[in-house]
């Protein structure tokens, strides 16, 4: 039929029995079957039939397409995929033992609904079919609770299901997940049953036929759009009638050429003569003043992104405007801080803002870190899923006794956050200022039930978005972390493989020196009104601040110490119902809670999460600056300018103002320092402590023998409002003296903002500022004074050689037979200096995400995300050069999206424990073995380690890495590839179809010992600059091709290689 409803031609089926399916495949070509036993094609255009496809199943009832295959549903309940060209059998899926109802396929899932045979005769199966098309196999069924006749994917913002029942039931759902009842809908069909269903193309209309003949249309929306880029439905023409439609002449926009004017050859109305005429044409609408903020020029031509506040390519024009309202350019406010700027961030620093990676094609290599970190600390990347806890990271490393101990601590669980927070810590400690990522901490960080449920896991788009309040976030990540690293100190055990795991000079048997750094005994006290008191022991290991009831309202500017709210929130007091032994009933008690035992790290939770909380703090801050103004004179003005007697005065400590300006002490109500006592009656004391204090009270170290201590701030954790990136947590933290002198060779105190991998030094007041508007405090961390001085500081490696002996597969299948390597002996442990050749393999968990700039150049937004898959590691001397010792594949619970065969020589199911008969393990038991090889100093031979290494997440020393990829290059040329220099310098033929991890390793190996030998050992450069260059213009020559085995001959005998025969 044409879109106007007329028929333009009827097909006469001759060997048809019953016609079912129809598809058509593109524009002009239909497929047609049936219960016979053959396919027809038939072209469109020439009306004739062009294929007869024999089907080996007959009954083809459904046909559907994808860019893979062509699928038929078989009557006898099965789905076979075809190939496209061909449309030979590929697969075949046994879905039903009864008969097919229907199916649907979108991206990697074919679902079906069909019917199951019974006793009784066919019955609805209740249990839709999925299946994984990259694995080829049926995946969980999905239980729903209709009877499905009819299904369809509706993927618009997930891939929902649409299942249907003739009766009128619809149900959506996930095809992964579970189905709710609550997401039952009915369809009120004229006729008793419904006889067909679909979905329209552009996903927002869903059309139900019955069996009455009515069909009934569902939409998201009044008007909603069928088809992409669809016209408008041409329906059978009505009788004309002799009128014609009103036209509205207040339209600027509205075509004269609508009214219809006879031909004349008689002079029109409108014809002026050009004596009474003047051209006028229309004047440019302004450009809008977004488009000029944040236009970039390219020579003459600018750029903007578009602001989508027009129709696509539709400008209105305005003609009744004065011309001065057409004057664009005084329309532009300029930024405070220049046009490059976002004027709303002019408030916030530059150095607290949301730091981003910019990707280039050769990703991060020519990204300067060293413009954001200038000192030898390292920074942590955000790009990863959940790196939202960077700033916490950082805290904890820079706790001396937490950094050691932990290092210390090394277990047999493979998702273990504490081993894993080791291994990140030893990263941070090699590090001279370049930055790491902590992917396997956080790695093993999602795998922790817990985290899930207490809402620790983002999504990438609410990360992206900053959806949901970061502060609230991090505080629940605080509590969650000293929880479960305490858990993991408790449980320690010495395991048989991992021998000296449990030599750490912190920990004695069944405590956790967490808990002795942060917990802090507590009595729990419930007093009824009947007068039953009941007193229960516990412990926590932070505090959360609890604000005066009425204060976080009060704007009157009523004067409350920090130490007085810190009193309050760890002396808790509070009315609420509890059960009543005495009473035998729920009864109204006061609870109080006394004080046993302080902690060494004392951890405070703000909970500043409303209106209210920072209202307070700005309150009290402003307080705290006129009380510390009125101490030196009175009233001080903005504007007043302060002499050099003035200043002297302000910084003496007889004033107790120990700064150099006043800003500094705006937006501070924060003290550096606290003094907590335990009196005789359990009651607990608590007050601001300053540097003159010390004259006052002695030494803080005698006073602790009367049980008061002095507690520093540390660190503090802020969250930084930015509405237009969605925020972002940043730290300030105190870096001590042992820090500096492993780092700098220095030993002074000194804060620092870190922010993911900007790290800047700043003053110490700027630690205790907050600016309400942008900046709001979310953690504290005060710490005991000589703390460092109680525990002992050593750190010992936990990791020894026994992690290199043979250890048991993970995979059911693996046999001997299969076995790719050999361990290391005892007698051929490596030392210090060996040679190992190592390449890695690797799969993509998540794809990259680009956009196109408006100057269409490509922008990375999200690198892919990689896991390690394989680890080979062959051995660089002695008798058995050149053989794995190492061959580990990697178990993921993680989806992988793209296993990259071509280039890792990783097949679906290779990383699976079930099915693979390959060597595997876990990551924490391979990355043991390799951190083993680096602290005992081996020399690592590859080809492009650095890649290797990022992703294995390793950071190795640069003098223990010896990659071919920079041995074989000369500046500001291209890299050559592995399988290039195998071929010109070795004459081998190296990842023919897929790259094998072994052949790579070796061939680097051999590289290697072919370097040394055409540099004499590194002693003639000039000899090998002139190999490189010949290396380069046989490159050209060949594209960088290696030539087919019927092509070229080797290199050796191509006169460009003379040089090296030379040599």
């Amino acid at each position: 039929m044409a879109r106007g409803g007329l028929i333009i031609f009827d097909y006469l089926l001759d060997e048809s029995e019953d016609m079912h399916s129809v598809l058509l495949t593109d524009s002009s070509t239909l497929l047609v079957g049936g219960l016979q036993n053959h396919i027809l094609e038939i072209d469109l255009n020439t009306v004739q039939e062009t294929q007869k496809y024999a089907v080996e199943t007959p009954g083809v009832t459904i046909m559907r397409q994808t860019n893979r295959f062509f699928f038929c549903g078989h009557t006898s309940g099965k789905v076979s995929l075809r190939d496209l060209r061909t449309f030979k059998v590929e697969h075949e899926f046994d879905a039903f033992s009864g008969s097919l109802s229907d199916f649907d396929v979108h991206g990697n899932l074919l679902a079906a609904c069909g019917f199951s045979s019974r006793l009784t005769g066919l019955a609805c199966d209740r249990f839709l079919k999925v299946y994984d098309l990259r694995m080829m196999r049926a995946i969980t069924p999905l239980q729903v609770h209709v009877d499905p006749a009819f299904l369809r994917f509706i993927p618009t913002y997930t891939s929902r299901l649409a299942i249907i029942s003739q009766s009128g039931q619809c149900q959506f759902c996930e095809p992964t997940g579970l189905a709710n009842p609550a997401d039952i809908f009915h369809v009120n069909p004229v006729g008793p049953l419904l006889m067909t269903f679909d979905v329209s193309a552009s996903k927002q209309a869903l059309a139900f036929g019955d069996s009455e003949g009515c069909v009934h249309l569902w939409t998201d929306s009044p008007e909603p759009s069928f088809n992409p880029y669809s016209r408008e439905t041409e329906f059978a023409l009505p009788c004309l009638v002799d009128s014609l439609p009103p036209l509205d002449w207040s339209q600027d926009l509205l075509p004269l050429s609508l009214i219809p004017v006879p031909l004349t050859t008689d002079a029109l109305l409108s014809d002026w003569p050009a004596a009474n005429s003047a051209p006028a044409p229309r004047r440019a609408p302004p450009v809008d003043a977004e488009i000029l903020r944040t236009m970039k020029k390219v020579g003459f031509i600018g750029y903007a992104p578009n602001p989508r506040t027009r129709l696509r390519n539709q400008i209105p024009y305005r003609l009744k405007e004065s011309d001065s309202e057409f004057d664009s350019f005084s329309q532009v406010t300029e930024s405070p801080i220049g046009r490059e700027e976002e004027p709303h961030l002019h408030m916030i620093s530059k150095k607290y803002r949301k730091v981003t990676i910019k990707y280039s094609k050769l990703g991060l290599e020519d990204f300067d870190f060293k413009h954001y970190n200038k000192t030898l600390f390292a920074g942590l990347e955000p790009h990863i899923p959940n790196a939202y806890c960077n700033c916490m990271i950082q805290v904890l490393y820079f706790l001396e006794p937490v950094r050691c101990l932990i290092q210390n601590h090394l277990c047999q669980k493979e998702f273990c956050l504490a081993c894993e927070l080791g291994f990140l810590f030893h990263m941070l400690d090699l590090s001279r200022g370049d930055p790491c990522q902590g992917s396997n901490f956080l790695r093993a960080f999602r795998t922790i039930p817990e985290a899930s449920a207490l809402g620790l896991i983002l999504a990438d788009s609410d990360e992206a978005s900053g959806k949901g309040s970061l502060a609230r976030l991090i505080q629940r990540w605080n509590r969650f972390i000293l929880t479960q690293l305490h858990q993991d100190m408790q449980e320690l055990e010495v395991p048989q493989a991992y021998r000296g795991a449990g030599g750490s000079s912190f920990c004695s048997s069944g405590d956790s020196v967490i808990g002795q750094l942060f917990s802090c005994e507590m009595e729990n006290c419930s007093l009824c009104r009947c007068g039953s008191e009941t007193v229960r022991a516990s412990s926590t290991l932070l505090f959360t601040l609890s604000y005066p009831e009425g204060s976080t309202s009060d704007k009157t500017g009523k004067s409350c110490d920090f130490a007085q709210v810190l009193k309050r929130s760890i002396c808790l007091e509070q009315n609420t119902q509890a059960w009543c032994d005495n009473c035998e009933k729920y009864q109204p008690t006061i609870q109080t809670r006394n004080i046993r035992h302080l902690p060494d790290i004392l951890v405070i939770n703000c909970e500043v999460n409303s209106l209210k909380e920072a209202d307070f703090w700005r309150v009290q801050a402003e307080v705290a600056f006129k009380m510390a103004i009125k101490k030196h004179g009175g009233e001080i003005s903005k504007n007043k300018e302060f002499t050099l007697a003035d200043w002297k005065e302000l910084g003496s400590p007889e004033g107790m103002l120990m700064c150099s300006s006043v800003e500094e002490l705006k937006n501070v109500w924060l003290p550096f320092s606290i003094r907590m006592k335990m009196t005789k009656n359990k009651g607990l004391d608590v007050c601001n402590w300053t540097d003159g204090d010390e004259i006052q009270w002695g030494p803080a170290r005698a006073e602790e023998e009367h049980g008061v201590y002095v507690y520093d701030l540390m660190a503090t954790v802020v969250h930084i409002l930015d509405s237009r990136t969605g925020g972002s947590l940043v730290a300030h933290i105190k870096v001590g003296e042992t820090y500096h002198q492993r780092k700098e060779g220095v030993t002074h105190q000194q804060w620092y903002l870190f922010n993911d991998f900007l790290i800047e030094p700043i003053d110490k007041h700027e630690a205790v500022q907050f600016d309400m508007s942008w900046k709001v405090p979310a953690i504290l961390y005060y710490v005991k004074r000589n703390l460092n001085s109680k525990y002992n500081l050593n750190i010992k490696n936990p990791i020894e050689a026994s992690v290199l002996l043979a250890e048991a597969s993970l995979a059911r299948k693996q046999r001997k037979t299969h076995t790719t390597f050999i361990p290391l002996m005892l007698n051929e442990m490596p030392q210090v200096g060996d040679l190992v050749g190592l390449d890695a393999e690797f799969v993509t968990l998540n794809e990259e995400e680009a956009e196109l700039r408006s100057d269409g150049t490509k922008s990375t937004i999200k690198p892919s995300q990689m896991s390690v898959a394989r680890i080979t590691c062959v051995r660089g001397q002695g008798p058995n050069e050149g053989i794995p010792f190492i061959d580990d594949y990697i178990s993921t619970q993680e989806q992988v999206v793209d296993y990259l065969t071509q280039y890792s020589g990783i097949k679906p199911g290779d990383l699976d424990a079930k099915i693979s008969s390959k060597h595997l393990t876990t990551l924490k038991s391979t990355y043991l073995k390799l951190r083993f090889l680096i602290d005992i100093g081996v020399k690592f031979v590859g080809h492009g380690l650095q890649k290797d290494f990022r992703v294995i997440n390793l950071m190795v020393p640069k003098d223990q890495v010896l990659d071919t990829v920079y041995l074989f290059h000369m500046p500001r040329k291209r890299m050559i590839s592995l399988r290039f220099l195998a071929w010109y310098f070795l004459d081998l033929k190296i990842q023919g179809e897929t790259h094998d991890s072994i052949e790579d390793a070796r061939t680097a190996l051999q590289l290697y010992r072919k370097y040394l030998e055409l540099s004499k050992n590194g002693t003639e450069p000039e000899s090998f600059h002139k190999v490189l260059k010949g290396l380069y213009e046989k490159g050209r020559k060949m594209d960088w091709k290696v030539p087919e085995p019927e092509g070229q001959t080797s290199p050796k005998n191509a006169a460009v290689f003379s040089s090296v025969l030379a040599l």
